[in-house]
């Protein structure tokens, strides 16, 4: 992955207001700021509008629903979605957040109403292949925030952390069973014996859009994988709304027969087709 360089300030959406970033201002006693109390979701930008807006925003809600958050109607999403990328033409990726507001400086939340920002940057430049590393910290599938896109993001900061210093450009995490779960910001999918799969949300992983959107193009199966079994897949590669679909060159410093493999070139290609309908 190379970066881009930083775009200059332009302007956000916060709170119903477009405005320039150098004068957005959040309470300091907002829960996103206290205690990460919130939801986001981000996506990829084709010219000027954000892939898979709808699917995105359905995701949205089952994570605010899975935390109790009440959120504005989907218009209003919309709206700041559309707005905030009318303001910043050539932004190739959208940030929607949404707080549960100002509260106690505890886990209680207050009677404020959500906080919701929508800003825009650029898109990290992925390369064909990466290479991927696991780490020892676990998911747990069956806790609170299983599953959901919160904005408590700790957890993947260290494992992105560790498997930087070791090399690689993406962790993967295994849950409390043992079974591969996800990416600390991708989902997994692997050749096995022949058989291409990819965990079950049961497992704990995040409902990836890119990864939902894969599976309904492929032939893909979902089933548990053991840890242990990454060193025996023939291809492998991430899903995420940024990489689409990138192979996986080596674990843990072992490299893969293909990559990327027969198996991923066509799911790359069956994606991209799919792809040409920006709301699909």
């Amino acid at each position: 992955m190379t970066t881009n360089p930083p775009a200059e300030p332009g302007m956000l959406w916060l709170n119903g207001e477009l405005m320039p970033v150098a004068e957005a201002r959040i309470s300091p006693l907002d829960h996103a700021v206290t205690v990460g109390d919130g939801v986001f979701e981000t996506m990829k930008v084709v010219g000027g509008t954000a892939f898979a807006l709808t699917r995105h925003l359905r995701r949205l809600h089952r994570s605010a629903d899975a935390l109790g958050l009440d959120l504005p109607a989907d218009a209003v999403l919309r709206s700041a979605t559309e707005g905030v990328l009318a303001a910043n033409p050539g932004a190739t990726r959208v940030r929607l957040t949404v707080s549960s507001g100002t509260g106690p400086p505890g886990s209680g939340r207050g009677e404020s109403t959500p906080t919701v920002l929508a800003f825009t940057g650029e898109a990290p430049l992925y390369e064909g292949t990466t290479t991927v590393a696991t780490v020892e910290w676990t998911r747990n599938e069956t806790g609170a925030l299983a599953g959901v896109k919160s904005i408590s993001y700790a957890e993947n900061v260290l494992a992105l952390r560790r498997a930087h210093a070791i090399g690689a450009t993406e962790a993967l995490c295994a849950n409390t069973k043992g079974w591969l779960c996800e990416g600390t910001g991708s989902n997994i999918f692997v050749v096995l014996d022949g058989e291409f799969l990819t965990p079950p949300l049961s497992s704990g992983c995040l409902a990836g859009i890119t990864r939902e959107l894969t599976l309904e193009v492929t032939n893909a199966v979902e089933r548990d994988i053991a840890m242990a079994d990454l060193g025996r897949v023939s291809e492998a590669f991430l899903t995420s709304s940024t990489r689409d679909v990138q192979g996986i060159a080596a674990i843990d410093g072992v490299a893969l027969p293909a990559a990327p493999g027969p198996v991923t070139l066509a799911a790359a290609e069956a994606f991209a087709e799919m792809a040409t309908n920006l709301d699909p």
